[in-house]
């Protein structure tokens, strides 16, 4: 039988997601799973395995061979012909996914300011891969491709234009997140796929996404992947002028960047957990003022996206809590009947998919899937 395999990976500081897809035309998923806590006491999970399974401290790249064997050992897997990559940062230069050789993995390395959390750790992944799958064709794909539709005025800052030219602008980021709704949404909401949709892919890392004509039109974040929506580490939206009296007071660029990237966000404003479901479970004041903040912002953001597009007809949900979290949804959605925004609240206590308004224009919950649009890119590529 003709090998056609396609494994994806999705590498970040501390965790590394995998699936495989069999057959490039129908694209199988037959296994997925992750490691979680490399670097300490990794655990291993699969869609194919009952239980976890208890690694030790292991490597990103004892990571990656752990995964290798399960699949060759365990259920007795061909060699991938493909491996596709999430990568964070693709910069001005790359709006589509590609093939990676020696001359793309240079370019995008200097992108690694840009993204100094993710970046390195998509392209470690993209070495080792290559190593461990030498004959396998390393496909990259971009969060930031799916944003390049913008218009200028949402894809610039008011700061001297050749800051523009030299790569300072607007990218906007979880666009495979973004990609997958756009490309499942014509048979969950066939009449309003093509309209003005706000997506709020919302979990640790938030964001929103304003999507016309199945295209991006805003997003939330911009030059980096702290800008927009609060997060659970990660500050959102913070005036520049912070960052002035920061420096002022003589702290250095490592200092901010720790605060605005690890210490901020959920975990800042509650000193208690970036984790929503702590929160809520928490009866300190801090946890419910951290909440309310991060609905309010979102509340702003939708506002701010739906002028974009001159309203909005369609409202998605996704994310680990966009669709787990009734609670926050039902935050976020309070008093928004001025956008013809209301949900049903027995229908969002119990369910995290499928339709949750009342009434006014749909909103819905759809699982996020980067895994299947990384999968088709390759397929896509080496077909």
């Amino acid at each position: 039988m003709h090998n056609t395999t396609i494994l994806t990976l999705n590498a970040g500081s501390s965790s590394l997601k995998f699936s495989v897809y069999r057959d490039v035309t129908r694209l199988n998923k037959i296994v997925s799973g992750q490691i979680e806590n490399i670097g300490q006491q990794a655990i291993f999970s699969s869609t194919q395995l009952a239980g976890k399974r208890s690694l030790g401290e292991v490597t990103i790249a004892q990571g990656l061979l752990a995964i290798c064997q399960h699949l060759q050992n365990d259920l007795r897997l061909e060699q991938p012909i493909g491996v596709g990559h999430r990568v964070v940062h693709g910069g001005s230069q790359f709006v589509e996914p590609c093939k990676i050789g020696a001359r793309e993995l240079n370019q995008l390395e200097k992108l690694n300011p840009l993204a100094p959390l993710h970046q390195p750790h998509n392209l470690n992944m993209l070495k080792l891969a290559k190593k461990q799958y030498p004959h396998a064709q390393q496909v990259a794909c971009f969060d930031t491709a799916f944003h390049h539709s913008h218009a200028w005025v949402n894809d610039t800052f008011a700061i001297p234009r050749h800051y523009y030219e030299q790569g300072i602008r607007r990218y906007g980021f979880h666009g495979l997140a973004y990609q997958h709704i756009a490309d499942v949404l014509p048979q969950v909401l066939p009449e309003h796929a093509h309209k003005r949709v706000i997506v709020a892919h919302l979990g640790n890392g938030a964001s929103m996404c304003a999507i016309e004509g199945g295209k991006s039109a805003g997003s939330t974040m911009g030059f980096s992947a702290i800008d927009g929506l609060p997060m659970g580490t990660r500050s959102g939206q913070l005036d520049p002028g912070v960052i002035l009296h920061w420096l002022n007071q003589g702290m250095n660029a490592a200092d901010i960047e720790d605060i605005l990237y690890k210490r901020s966000g959920l975990k800042g404003l509650s000193m208690i957990s970036s984790d929503v479901r702590d929160l809520i479970n928490s009866k300190a004041e801090s946890a419910v003022q951290a909440l309310d903040y991060f609905a309010s912002r979102a509340k702003r953001e939708i506002g701010g996206l739906a002028s974009i597009m001159g309203g909005v007809d369609a409202f998605v949900f996704s994310g680990g809590i966009g669709e787990n979290s009734a609670q926050m949804r039902q935050k976020i959605m309070h008093n928004m009947a001025f956008l013809n925004l209301s949900i049903d609240v027995n229908k969002n206590n119990h369910t995290n998919s499928g339709r949750i308004d009342a009434s006014g224009i749909p909103i819905c919950i759809i699982p996020a899937d980067e895994e299947i649009v990384i999968a088709k890119a390759v397929a896509q590529l080496v077909a």
